[in-house]
């Protein structure tokens, strides 16, 4: 399993965790989200206001490391 697939998603989650429980109040349904910043996996950074008016989805999903 290539682990290099798994990195940017969690590192994404984490700190998307991070950003709302570390926060005063809670978003309201159609408020903009919190500002941050992750290394990009072609290299550099990539901040989230850098994509402001496109569409931008973030994947939330549970890593099942238990043997099938």
């Amino acid at each position: 399993m290539d682990r290099k697939r798994f990195v940017l998603p969690l590192l994404l989650s984490v700190l998307f965790i991070l950003v709302t429980t570390l926060s005063a109040a809670a978003l309201e349904v159609g408020e903009k989200a919190p500002d941050f910043e992750l290394d990009s996996t072609k290299g550099g950074k990539l901040k989230l206001s850098s994509l402001r008016g496109k569409n931008v989805l973030i994947n939330f999903y549970v890593l099942d490391f238990s043997p099938t």
